[in-house]
């Protein structure tokens, strides 16, 4: 454990030589530790124990109050040092509700002064559809409709530049765009940093191969959230779909392997030079999570998975669906 090898966690490889002073035991216990409070769940940070929230109570995270739980389980452990710092990547999203230029700083540095940080490893835009700003992240009209906002989100995007600029950002990026989307900042004039990142539902139902490909080509890396379908969520999900995880097509390449059909659905994105999100409440599935950097599958396995897609998309989103900018019309 202590060569050469790395663990991937979000975008930053942990070279684990640099624990070097630190026993095996005692790291593997501060790993399983930390992995379960922030890493496995970078999207969804704060929000575990607050399913039952409406629609921008789950997805925006910007002044809301699930940081509450974030805040009381970084309390929990000591003092931040600086090296631990340089281990844990911290990301969050810009919510729908500062997409306008002039709320894009202002939103970052509350978070960042709520979580007592200088800066942040990654800041993206969640979503491309904006909504009313204001104090309430879910703006709902006197029929129960959240209340759209428009926003050209190139000067969204300038904004971010400038936080960037300003040493508030490490890197910036985007989150659920769709190709269209991904060209109109990349073709913006004057652009000065292009996105890192497009944060996307991925799984083998959803390979999303096309914006693969595209994002290859302009050096953006595919992240890939619900990479192992979904939660079944039913305020989210049509319990009609079928479940990823019983797939006999991954069942049988699993066995093969004598792995879960969970490791092999991301061994498979990995292959694919895709970073994946999971999470994990459970030490087990924490350390068979460690797993999935031990096998490799074989190329006639990966295209047997590829001919597993339906462009299934398990998080539809059809609370935003009449909005100019809903990103999933596109293919």
């Amino acid at each position: 454990m202590m060569g050469t090898k790395f663990l991937q966690w979000d975008l930053v490889p942990i070279p684990l030589m640099q624990f070097k002073k630190v026993s095996v035991r005692r790291l593997q216990r501060w790993l399983l530790k930390l992995a379960s409070a922030i890493l496995m769940e970078p999207l969804y940070m704060g929000l575990r124990r607050r399913l039952g929230e409406p629609f921008t109570r789950r997805l925006q995270m910007e002044q809301s109050k699930e940081r509450t739980y974030f805040t009381q389980e970084r309390k929990k452990r000591k003092k931040r040092t600086s090296s631990e710092r340089t281990v844990v990547f911290e990301s969050l999203q810009l919510g729908s509700t500062f997409h306008r230029p002039e709320l894009v700083r202002n939103c970052l540095e509350q978070s960042l002064k709520k979580l007592k940080f200088d800066y942040l490893d990654l800041f993206i835009i969640h979503i491309p559809v904006s909504l009313k700003p204001g104090p309430d992240l879910s703006p709902m009209d006197e029929n129960g409709k959240l209340i759209f906002d428009i926003v050209d989100l190139r000067q969204t995007w300038e904004a971010m530049e400038a936080c960037k600029d300003a040493g508030l950002v490490k890197s910036i990026g985007v989150s659920n765009f769709n190709r269209r989307q991904l060209e109109m900042i990349l073709n913006k004039p004057g652009l000065k940093y292009k996105p890192v990142l497009n944060q996307v539902e991925c799984h083998p139902y959803l390979n999303q191969s096309k914006l693969l490909a595209f994002c290859k080509s302009k050096d953006i890396l595919l992240e890939a959230y619900c990479a192992l379908g979904s939660q079944r969520d039913k305020m989210w999900i049509d319990q009609s779909t079928p479940v990823l995880l019983e797939d006999p097509v991954l069942g049988a390449i699993a066995k093969k392997y004598n792995r879960s059909p969970a490791l092999v659905a991301l061994r498979y994105q990995l292959q694919r030079g895709i970073v994946v999100l999971f999470k994990s409440f459970t030490r087990k599935r924490i350390e068979e999570n460690f797993q999935v950097f031990d096998f490799q599958l074989s190329e006639e396995d990966m295209k047997t998975i590829d001919g597993l897609n339906k462009n299934l998309r398990y998080l539809n989103l059809i609370q935003l669906v009449d909005h100019p900018q809903f990103p999933f019309k596109d293919e």
